[in-house]
């Protein structure tokens, strides 16, 4: 149970809107659950929703509008009234949300690492000259070729489970996945190792779930603030900051880590050419209480160290 706020009751009814692969269901129904706890006189109820990236799977994600598109259906059912709150990977939401939208609450993470996949090969470094490598992603793809210049990456879309099973067709040696998602959906033991994030530094926000609703719902934020990990809270706002900053399209590889250490919030990342020729990294270290500062301060720096042009030339325009 919660402290009630006075000024708002307890809610009697809440619907979640949900992407609806297992992954993204799993997650709504982990917020689903834990609402009910925190409101046990509350229905909560799933509203599942197919968005236009799930559906376009036959082209990277880059080139058909970026992550954007996994949350935009979802935001629609926010506006229309349809559901109250909706759940995402953290790291599948932009980094500038449209002024009617709030981002409530971040959950505690799970772990935020890139996982190794194989059914052949125990690591990166087991692979073999021209093993193919699939990931969905830029950031994996230029750090891999950066440290592996002998494997070949190749494009991987879908859900979870389409990937594996790609993998487990042969049309890949080895996959990349958020180490997360497996572990969430009780798959850890496809796991073959955890690439150390000095290897694959993660995505800004990985490995933590957010929840969306109307940046004018007062109540709802109200009913969602007890969820909130402080901690988790503080380095995702840094990871996203450090990216908005250098644009935080899925056009620029873009990676950013924050972790407490002694009580301060310390801040990594990266920005890169797809073919990993170029990366440009640093890291920055302060307080939570400054964690957006932090992660401004450090894009800032990798821009002016030399990013800028790079960061430009991706995007089609300047920095």
């Amino acid at each position: 149970m919660t402290e009630e706020n006075p000024a708002f009751p307890p809610p009697s009814r809440l619907v979640i809107a949900t992407r609806e692969s297992r992954l993204a269901l799993w997650q709504a129904q982990f917020v689903k659950d834990r609402l009910e706890a925190l409101y046990p006189a509350c229905r909560v109820e799933l509203l599942g929703m197919t968005t236009r990236g799930d559906r376009i799977l036959d082209r990277p994600l880059a080139k058909v509008g970026g992550k954007g598109l996994f949350v935009k259906e979802l935001e629609a059912a926010l506006l229309a009234g349809e559901a109250d709150l909706a759940v995402h990977s953290m790291k599948d939401v932009p980094m500038v949300l449209d002024e009617a939208f709030a981002l409530a609450a971040t959950l505690a993470r799970e772990e935020p690492a890139d996982a190794f996949v194989s059914n052949r090969y125990a690591s990166l470094d087991d692979l073999p000259p021209g093993a193919v490598v699939g990931t969905s992603s830029l950031r994996r793809q230029a750090q891999l070729i950066a440290q592996y210049p002998y494997l070949a990456v190749s494009p991987l879309r879908g859900n979870l489970d389409t990937r594996l099973r790609k993998l487990d067709e042969g049309q890949f040696d080895a996959i990349i996945l958020a180490a997360a998602g497996l572990r969430r959906l009780g798959l850890g033991e496809r796991i073959q190792s955890v690439l150390p994030v000095e290897v694959s530094l993660p995505a800004a926000g990985q490995g933590a779930l957010g929840i969306e609703c109307l940046a004018e719902r007062a109540d709802v934020r109200s009913w969602l603030a007890p969820l909130a990990d402080p901690a988790t809270t503080a380095c995702v706002a840094a990871e996203r900051a450090f990216a908005r900053v250098l644009g935080g399209s899925c056009e620029v590889p873009i990676a950013a880590y924050a972790v407490l250490e002694g009580g301060e919030l310390w801040l990594r990342g990266r920005v890169a050419e797809p073919d990993g020729s170029r990366i440009y990294g640093g890291e920055i270290r302060g307080s939570l209480a400054e964690a957006g500062r932090l992660g401004e301060t450090l894009a800032q720096r990798l821009l002016d160290e030399g990013a800028a042009a790079l960061v430009a030339a991706l995007s089609g325009g300047a920095a």
